[in-house]
């Protein structure tokens, strides 16, 4: 085998999928997310104040139901 540096051709070689599982299932404790508590929604009553720019009013009422 020949050697450029300290690299050998066999470390440059895409992994296997069966390696790549099992790097995954080796990193996976590392990377435990913490449990987060999703906020309340905001009652819609909470909601006031928003104003749109007429010229945004036109775009999106100018646009089709699913978008442009």
């Amino acid at each position: 085998m020949k050697r450029t540096g300290n690299v050998t051709p066999a470390a440059t070689a895409e992994p296997s999928l069966a390696e790549l599982r099992g790097a995954c299932a080796r990193m996976a404790p590392h990377w435990v997310v913490p449990a987060t508590v999703a906020p309340a929604p905001v009652p819609p009553s909470r909601i006031h104040g928003v104003s749109v720019p007429p010229d945004s009013v036109e775009l999106i009422a100018g646009m089709s139901e699913y978008g442009d």
